[in-house]
Parts: C-alpha cells; structure tokens; sequence
C-alpha cells in the first residue's frame, strides 16, 4: 500500500510539474499585463496618483501595501472561482487547471512588480520579473542570475526550476483532488492558498527593492545638495 501511494505521489507531481511548466511557458509568451492599461487601473480603481510608474516613488511605501494586498486579493478570489469548476474533473482537470492557475499567478505577479515601480520592457526587466517569480516559488536562482542577459535560455531554465520546486511543494496537498465529491471545494481552496502564497513571496521581493532603489535614489539626491552647503572651516 505504501509502494502504491509513493507511486502515485511520484506520477501525480510529474503531471503536476509538467503543467506549471507548460502554464507558465504559455503565461510568458501571451499571458501579460499591459502596463499602460494597469496604471489607468491604479489610478481609476485604486486611486493611486501618479502619472507614470516612476511616481510610485514618492509615494508612502504603506500606500502601495495596501494597493498589493488588494491585487492579491483579487488573484486569490479568481483562483478560487477557477479552481471551484475545474475541480469537479478532480485529477482529470489538473492540466488545464494548473494552466490557468499559472496565468492568474503570473499577472498577480505583473501586477505587483508593475505597483513598486518595475516595469518588464527590457530582457533586464524582463529576467528581473522572472528572478521575482522564483524568488516566490522559494527557488534560489544564485547561479543563474549571471546568465540572465540570454534572456531566450534564461527563462526557460528558470521555468523549469520552479515548475520542479512548485510540484513538490503542493503535490501532497492537490492529491486530495482524487476524492470526487469534495474537488471542487479542495481546488477552490489550493487555488486561493496557492496565488495567496506566491503573491505574499513576491509582495516581499519587490517592496524589498523597492525600498533599496528608494534610499538609492534619496541618497543620490542628497549628495549635490551637501555640496552646495557652505563649508563651516574657516
């Protein structure tokens, strides 16, 4: 019996690694928030003043929490509703499910690098985003980070990565998706956990830089200003 749930456990985390795989691939080429349309969002929705994502720096840092836990938020309750109709499949639909998952997490991602002021219009941007994406998988990228500026080679390593790490980390939870009649709630939940998860890791990594760039940029500011100050030797 015991041989039997390891050889299980063993399949069902290949399935589950090879769909974050494949969701996140097809997240990176065609799943992608437009920033133009996100910053009307933040300041229509959000009420977020400023007239470009350079602005967010002169901003109370406490006002972009508080815009981030709402765009977590947001990802957790499409997850779920997502996760409560294809859990009905049970294991049948955990292709497509974890496809759509990793887009919503991706875009929650987006979104968030988008909020602390890092857009993604470069490779450099665009590595940073996916540095961030694993950083919320808990995947360390030490080594890989050098490698970055091949950004064609970079993101699909990195993808892998996380699609490895992510399948061990939830596969004990999602085999739970067996037992037809509760699916759709057990989805609904490892869904809502699963974007709540990631959106909180990634929320840390980029108000961490954000709030280096920050005293960077206040420390760079400073520096002419002392200068100008009339020296107080005689």
């Amino acid at each position: 019996m015991k041989e039997m749930a390891e050889e299980r456990k063993s399949w069902l985390r290949r399935r589950v690694e090879m769909a974050l795989t494949k969701g996140l691939t097809r997240a990176y080429s065609t799943v992608r928030v437009d920033p133009q349309k996100f910053l009307l969002q933040l300041r229509a929705a959000y009420r977020v003043p400023i007239s470009g994502y350079h602005g967010v720096f002169s901003l109370d840092v406490q006002e972009l929490d508080i815009v981030a836990e709402s765009i977590i938020r947001g990802g957790m309750k499409m997850a779920a509703v997502e996760g409560a109709g294809l859990g009905l499949g049970g294991l049948i639909t955990i292709v497509p499910d974890l496809g759509i998952l990793s887009a919503i997490t991706m875009r929650t991602i987006q979104k968030l690098s988008l909020l602390y002021g890092f857009e993604f219009n470069t490779d450099d941007e665009i590595a940073e985003l996916w540095i961030a994406a694993a950083s919320a998988a808990g995947v360390d990228l030490s080594r890989e980070v050098l490698e970055k500026e091949v950004i064609n080679k970079f993101v699909p390593k990195v993808i892998q990565r996380i699609a490895a790490r992510a399948s061990t980390e939830v596969v004990e939870k999602w085999a739970g998706r067996v037992i037809p009649l509760a699916s759709s709630a057990i989805g609904a939940a490892l869904n809502y956990w699963f974007v709540r998860a990631w959106g909180e890791r990634a929320r840390a990594h980029f108000r961490e830089r954000h709030l280096k760039l920050r005293c960077a940029r206040q420390a760079e500011h400073a520096l002419p200003v002392q200068a100008a100050l009339p020296s107080s030797e005689p």
